[in-house]
């Protein structure tokens, strides 16, 4: 039976990077960003529901205007709420969907708001990234070419970190100082010993 797996960490922790070194392990990785930006793209009852929410504005040639839509949201938590009720409902469904098609020992589900949209509640286990927020504040200037106070706003509006990785089963660190290839590898001996 597939052990399901989750990756979770604030923003610029590294749980994508973490993600991949699983993918080289073998193990499938479904990444919740992604889906849930391709579903904003493809999925046509969401398409309705964003722009009934949103606006005309929303979508632009028939794409997800995301400029836009980060801009009415990430400054407003009544509008980010509505938006995460819309999109994280359709990306948990096509999540365990995907879940289901995998035929390896375990699968992992890579994505920020593990706690805060509920999906824990279908996962075995839940692993963290952590890395300090000073080095997290500098990754996502440096990836996104964004200001301190707007990576500071993101952080805000998921759980804390310290709090988050308390909820998680298992926690790798990402700091620059400890390496990240042994702890996954570990980990992973770990996760491949649990099946039944």
């Amino acid at each position: 039976m597939l052990i399901k797996v989750g990756i979770t960490g604030g923003i610029g922790s590294g749980k994508s990077i973490v993600s991949k070194v699983f993918e080289v392990l073998g193990v499938p990785v479904y990444y919740a960003d992604d889906a849930a930006k391709r579903l904003m793209n493809e999925h046509e009852p969401m398409k309705q529901r964003l722009v009934e929410a949103f606006g005309d504005s929303t979508y632009s040639n028939g794409q997800l205007n995301r400029a836009y839509l980060s801009s009415m949201v990430f400054k407003d938590p009544v509008k980010l709420a509505l938006l995460n009720s819309i999109v994280h409902p359709a990306t948990l469904r096509d999540a365990e969907e995907w879940m289901l098609r995998q035929n390896h020992p375990y699968a992992i589900k890579e994505a920020a708001l593990i706690f805060e949209s509920g999906a824990q509640e279908n996962l075995d286990l839940v692993i963290g990234v952590y890395a300090p927020a000073h080095l997290r504040i500098q990754r996502v200037m440096k990836r996104d070419g964004i200001t301190r106070e707007e990576v500071k706003a993101r952080m805000d509006k998921q759980i804390e970190e310290d709090i988050k990785m308390q909820l998680c089963d298992y926690v790798i660190t990402n700091d620059e100082q400890q390496l990240v290839i042994p702890q996954v590898v570990n980990l992973h001996e770990k996760i491949l010993a649990m099946r039944p």
